[in-house]
């Protein structure tokens, strides 16, 4: 048995809490207190370049408002992204470990970087809007869409996982209940994990919660805004609460020290009614 990673000091990131120089959000291993998932929020003004080091992570450049073009390796990759997060997939670009990467915007915008720390050194990629894969994922009011865009089996990443996830107002997402602390081959795998949110409409807000899994684990039951990010690093985490009349958005970032690239999960055995 795997106890999992350890529990960063804060788990709840309002918006502004977790900037760092050019980033509106900034997480990494180190800051976290885990080993592999990072993230990166990064906002363009008209004509502005930001040049960065993938260094020993591999990151999936996401337009999250905006298009943008990212140079790596003698290429240009055009991401002509959309206009918000509420407005459908994006395209996207992969830039390996151990590269240098410029990304321009001519218009401006907002981009997530999201990241593990990795062994392999895969090919730099661009991943198209119309090859995501997008599921809708519960019914009634626990229904929401998932887009697949680097989730395991739909794009080729060493360590890196990652969706991104619409509620409408007023439904339930996240729910059951579900964890990934645990190293149990075929049924659960550990992963560490980032929700990063996005409200639609002025004065939007969500609920996150996360309960414990074992004594002294990660628990948590926040009021999220737009811009702020929480970790989990262990426990039960869900439901994610959509205020009615707002939808929601999260993006999910995680990556794991297991030997697969898998997203196995366990359901809360007291919720066990709904889909996650």
């Amino acid at each position: 048995m795997n106890s999992g990673p350890s529990r960063p000091a804060r788990l709840h990131l309002p918006a502004g809490t977790a900037a760092h120089g050019p980033y509106a959000l900034r997480v990494d291993p180190e800051q976290a207190g885990w080993e592999h998932s990072a993230l990166r929020v990064l906002t363009l003004g008209p004509g502005e370049t930001h040049s960065f080091e993938s260094g020993d992570s591999e990151w999936v450049v996401l337009p999250l408002a905006g298009a943008c073009s990212v140079r790596l390796d003698g290429e240009v990759l055009e991401l002509l992204g959309r206009d918000s997060v509420f407005t459908g997939v994006t395209d996207f670009a992969y830039v390996p470990r151990d590269a240098h990467a410029q990304i321009a915007s001519g218009a401006g915008g907002r981009f997530a970087l999201a990241g593990a720390k990795c062994e392999r050194r895969l090919p730099a990629r661009y991943g198209p809007a119309p090859e995501v894969p997008v599921e809708t994922r519960g019914s009634g009011n626990r229904a929401r869409q998932v887009r697949n865009f680097a989730a395991a089996g739909a794009f080729a990443c060493d360590r890196l996982i990652a969706v991104e996830v619409v509620t409408p107002g007023g439904n339930w997402s996240s729910y059951p209940p579900h964890k990934h602390d645990e190293h149990r081959p075929g049924a659960e795998s550990v992963l560490e994990e980032i929700y990063y949110y996005e409200i639609d409409g002025p004065h939007g807000l969500a609920y996150q919660r996360i309960s414990p899994s074992r004594p002294g684990g990660a628990e948590l039951l926040a009021e999220v805004r737009d811009g702020d990010a929480v970790l989990v690093p262990d426990g039960w985490h869900g439901p994610s609460i959509a205020q009615p009349g707002h939808d929601l958005y999260y993006l999910n970032v995680m990556a794991g020290p297991g030997a697969e690239r898998e997203w196995k999960i366990s359901f809360h055995p007291d919720h066990e009614e709904g889909y996650v």
